[in-house]
């Protein structure tokens, strides 16, 4: 498009300060371009009109065929300076033939494959569709088909486009909830962990992130209620970081269930410390800085049990690992691994360990962390544990003179 010609200010977004495809009437009489105001509305879960600030009552966008047509017909007479005509914007598909769509599918399984399939068209197109298909009751309807994933044959694959299908659906909570709360015998984290146990590349992918999304919006009793085998799956797919987004995920979900009940335990038992110590040694795990993050946090919390502190301490590399990371990744993950030390030195303290801590250059890193500019309850943790084994540790020449200075008394 020309730069020098001028376009009519009603004919741009207020959103997106672009020319209008498919522009639409919220209920304050505003009118939006509907990819950015379902953008606005629903992936940035607001309910105001982003121009007049008011509440929008109706999510319902009234399609404005008389700003489209006008748009349509100054981008047809300006075609000379480079205006692309907009072309007009399909329908949006109507909650009646979705469910129409559900109905048939049930009669064969032939059926159902064509049905996700047209699901998968449906889902492509826009925002809209994604809100109708959940108002017609698609995820429950593919849920199901990823519950009974090891029926007949042929199946699985059918399970594996359903699971994706739902994950790409960006359910609400309130949908997300109900698939958690299902009575009909369809255990969603069930089907999910057996998924990431056995499932093909992409579906434990898919399955994981789709856990940590539901997990998000359970209550606490149901996240105490989690069976070990999760804490194993989890685990696992952190291990073999089938891709970056499901080894994020992984971690966002032992972060999201480790403080509740019995939940550290169980992560212990399921390897948890021995798998995150390798994570933070790889270079492209900790290559930025939320990763590193999550597995600290997540190593403080373990290592808040007896068993947690063991399991670490069984780790030829924990110790260096940890103290590498402090003042390296971030003030949270700096914070986190002094807790870990302060942990590991104030319940499992023996002169072996001592000296190896003091060897690995964990009783600097204390001193140093009390001269540079961080947190304070990180320096009152850096300090408590210099004080604590202070008769071993002070007078020790493997601290550098500089740092001694540092020391408390």
């Amino acid at each position: 498009m020309d730069e020098d010609i001028e376009i009519p200010p009603f004919f741009l977004c207020p959103i997106s300060l672009e020319i209008m495809k498919d522009p639409v009437i919220v209920s304050t009489g505003i009118t939006y371009d509907r990819d950015s105001i379902e953008k606005w509305l629903f992936s940035g879960k607001k309910n105001s009109c982003p121009v007049t600030k008011q509440d929008i009552s109706d999510a319902d966008l009234t399609p404005n065929h008389t700003l489209r047509r006008l748009i349509q017909s100054w981008c047809t007479l300006n075609a000379s300076y480079g205006v692309e005509r907009i072309p007009t914007p399909r329908h949006p598909i109507c909650k009646s033939e979705i469910e129409k769509l559900i109905k048939v599918s049930a009669s064969s399984h032939q059926n159902k494959v064509k049905c996700l399939k047209r699901l998968r068209q449906i889902v492509s197109e826009n925002a809209t569709n994604k809100r109708c298909l959940e108002a017609a009751g698609v995820p429950e309807f593919l849920a199901t088909i990823v519950s009974n994933n090891d029926m007949e044959n042929g199946f699985e694959s059918l399970a594996d486009e359903a699971l994706s299908l739902l994950y790409h659906l960006e359910i609400s909570e309130t949908v997300l909830k109900n698939l958690l709360n299902n009575k009909k015998g369809n255990d969603i984290v069930k089907s999910l962990t057996k998924i990431m146990q056995r499932g093909i590349y992409e579906s434990r992918a898919y399955a994981t992130l789709l856990l940590k999304n539901i997990l998000e919006v359970a209550d606490p009793m149901q996240i105490m209620s989690l069976k070990q085998e999760v804490f194993i799956e989890v685990v696992q797919i952190l291990d073999d970081q089938i891709s970056h987004k499901a080894t994020k995920a992984a971690m966002h979900i032992l972060v999201s269930i480790c403080p509740w009940g019995r939940n550290r335990h169980k992560a212990v038992e399921a390897g948890a410390i021995s798998v995150i110590i390798e994570l933070l040694m790889d270079e492209s795990f900790s290559s930025e800085r939320r990763g590193p993050e999550m597995a600290m946090v997540v190593l403080d919390m373990l290592c808040q049990c007896a068993e947690g502190r063991a399991e670490f301490l069984n780790h030829g590399a924990a110790i260096a690992v940890v103290c590498k990371k402090i003042l390296r990744v971030s003030q949270t993950a700096s914070d986190r691994a002094v807790r870990v030390l302060l942990s590991v030195g104030k319940f499992c303290a023996t002169p072996a360990l001592l000296n190896e801590m003091l060897q690995l250059g964990v009783v600097a890193k204390m001193c140093l962390v009390l001269q540079v500019s961080c947190g304070s309850k990180t320096k009152d943790k850096a300090k408590e544990l210099l004080k604590l084994h202070s008769r071993v540790w002070k007078d020790s020449p493997c601290i550098p003179k500089n740092m001694i200075l540092a020391y408390p008394s």
